[in-house]
């Protein structure tokens, strides 16, 4: 993925959480629909922003982005642990 794909793809994970909370507002789902949907959204947008990245890291210091790889996403989720 280049990453204007990564930033399309991004900014589509954000309009979704979006429209999850208008329509839990609006009752259209359960907070707990809700809530695991926003979980697995907030993994991907996780990985999408560690991707782009990694893809600005790659540049930064003169190597190929397109050698960059999406990490798992307990590897991502665990940066901090």
């Amino acid at each position: 993925m280049k990453d204007d794909d990564i930033l399309k793809r991004i900014n589509e994970l954000v309009d979704e959480e979006h429209s999850l909370r208008e329509r839990l507002v609006a009752g259209e789902l359960t907070s707990q629909e809700e809530h695991g949907r926003i979980a697995s959204l907030e993994e991907q947008l996780d990985r999408c922003w560690d991707l782009l990245r990694q893809r600005r890291a790659r540049r930064d210091v003169g190597e190929d982005p397109d050698f960059a790889a999406p990490r798992p996403v307990d590897e991502v989720e665990n940066y901090m642990q």
